[in-house]
């Protein structure tokens, strides 16, 4: 195997330090609005309010950091293979698939996890990230595929077809409508005609609609979006709850854990987490979160528009736009702009894959990031 391609002789600069700093302080306001809001469900649960953030460090933080320091000393440029790209789109799709095995954890009515004794991860973590890189090397492979037919749109639409396919079985809905997102703008960047971009939205959307109606509880969350006080008590609570603990906050909130609404809202370590953002560092506090997820997406954006290599661009791309969407899902369904996903809020939410799983990706970003021209 030749080693070399794991690292590159083509001239780099220090890492885009925005980026990094950014990034470090999504983490570390993370594990700080953790340990407020897993607080009381820790000593509930377990006896011990920090279990969650302890576990949270253990097999979310640890193993983060050692994918971000690797993946950001190699080289990003050896990822563009397309036998990496298929195998790791493969294997994610399997893992997958064993999650309807006995492997297959079932919790809160959903079976999205893989056991292996004490441990239990979410193998969509992997598939996300795992199309990305696919698409990026495909996309950059050729030219014609983002104009023609049979070699560009019908494979796309047959990959989110399958992908998305899989999360819909596993009951994931949101991220399989988030994933088609970032498709798009990845395949829309690589240049694809936008009547193959609307065409594939317009074709995604309705089959999400058509599962939606039919099923039951996912048609509930439309209706409980639309009037949460129908049924305050069930589909509508946790709506009612997050904007009232929002609500409460105020300007400047009513100081780090001393929220209250906390001890009634479902999940707060998890999708809520941002109603105990709301309520505990205020309108203040939330605008700034938001202020730091913004300037991580756009940077990256602007990173990428300065790439001249297609494979990086359109990585960053892909990383960039996966972070965006989730977190302005998760933020605008906790305010009400959007049904309820139950999607995590990212390097914030309770999670270990989740964080580990993005804290490589990071790393990857930024190892891109040394190669983009200088502002």
């Amino acid at each position: 195997m030749d080693f070399s391609r794991f690292f590159n002789n083509k001239k780099s600069h220090p890492p885009d330090y925005l980026v990094t700093v950014v990034f470090a302080l999504l983490v570390i306001c993370g594990l700080a609005i953790l340990a407020s809001a897993s607080s009381e469900l820790g000593i509930k649960q377990f006896g011990d309010s920090y279990y969650y953030l302890k576990h949270q460090i253990y097999f979310g933080l640890s193993l983060g950091l050692v994918g971000f320091f690797l993946t950001s000393k190699v080289y990003y440029g050896a990822y563009n293979n397309k036998i990496f790209c298929t195998s790791i789109l493969v294997f994610a799709l399997i893992l997958m698939l064993l999650v309807f095995t006995p492997l297959g954890i079932t919790a809160k009515g959903a079976t999205r996890w893989l056991g292996f004794g004490s441990i239990s991860f979410q193998p969509a973590e992997f598939l996300k990230i795992a199309v990305i890189f696919y698409l990026s090397s495909w996309l950059a492979y050729k030219d014609h595929r983002q104009k023609k037919i049979k070699e560009g749109l019908l494979p796309f639409f047959t990959l989110l077809l399958v992908v998305c396919g899989v999360l819909v079985l596993q009951r994931s809905t949101s991220p399989a409508f988030m994933l088609i997102f970032v498709a798009l703008v990845m395949y829309f960047v690589s240049g694809a005609k936008l009547k193959y971009l609307l065409g594939v939205f317009l074709v995604g959307v309705a089959a999400i609609a058509l599962v939606v109606t039919f099923t039951p509880y996912r048609s509930e969350r439309i209706f409980s979006f639309l009037n949460p006080e129908a049924d305050p008590g069930g589909s509508g609570y946790q709506l009612i709850q997050a904007k009232s603990a929002i609500r409460a906050g105020g300007v400047f909130g009513v100081g780090y854990g001393q929220s209250v609404i906390k001890l009634r809202l479902p999940e707060p370590a998890g999708d809520s987490i941002f109603a105990v953002i709301g309520e505990e560092v205020g309108f203040v506090g939330s605008v700034s979160l938001v202020f730091l997820f913004g300037l991580l997406v756009v940077r990256m954006y602007m990173l990428a528009a300065r790439m001249s290599d297609p494979f990086g661009r359109l990585l960053l791309i892909g990383i960039a736009s996966s972070i965006g969407i989730q977190a302005f899902v998760n933020m605008a369904a906790m305010t009400g702009l959007v049904p309820l996903t139950g999607t995590p809020l990212p390097f914030i939410s309770y999670g270990g894959t989740s964080l580990a799983v993005l804290m490589t990706t990071m790393g990857v970003a930024v190892n891109i990031s040394k190669y983009s021209s200088e502002s």
